[in-house]
């Protein structure tokens, strides 16, 4: 299981932080597999929510750094060489749903959130990892 941004559907990240870093934004069964929604956490960070059809959940954030629209949550998803991939609805421009890495533009990235499921309800920390973070980890 990854902690960064993922976790199978079924099981539980562990928890990283203090308790009141997660928030519960939407029932597993509220987010459709392969498709996008956004959810606004306690600190006003909005986010787009993705369900895989692995069972892996991703949450990065839903303001397309090309345009400053919140829309990344309406983007297509889907895969560039087996490495999981929201494409951007406006400007067509394709991120990695692990790490937000533009895949178009590597100087731009999404912030991507860390995703736990406890019960059937997914939860979201608002901590940001970008790939500078999560590469420091390795």
């Amino acid at each position: 299981m990854t902690t960064s941004s993922t976790a199978p559907a079924g099981s539980t990240g562990p928890a990283t932080g203090a308790a009141d870093e997660w928030a519960a934004v939407c029932p597993l069964d509220a987010l459709p597999v392969e498709q996008g929604r956004a959810a606004l956490l306690p600190d006003g960070t909005a986010v787009a929510l993705f369900r895989l059809h692995t069972g892996e959940i991703h949450a990065v954030g839903n303001l397309d750094p090309f345009s400053g629209a919140p829309v990344i949550c309406h983007g297509i998803v889907g895969d560039r060489d087996g490495v999981p991939v929201v494409t951007g609805p406006l400007g067509k421009e394709t991120f990695e749903l692990a790490t937000g890495r533009c895949l178009d533009d590597e100087t731009v990235l999404l912030p991507v959130h860390e995703v736990r499921l406890t019960g059937r309800v997914i939860e979201v920390t608002a901590r940001r990892n970008t790939v500078e973070t999560l590469v420091g980890r390795g």
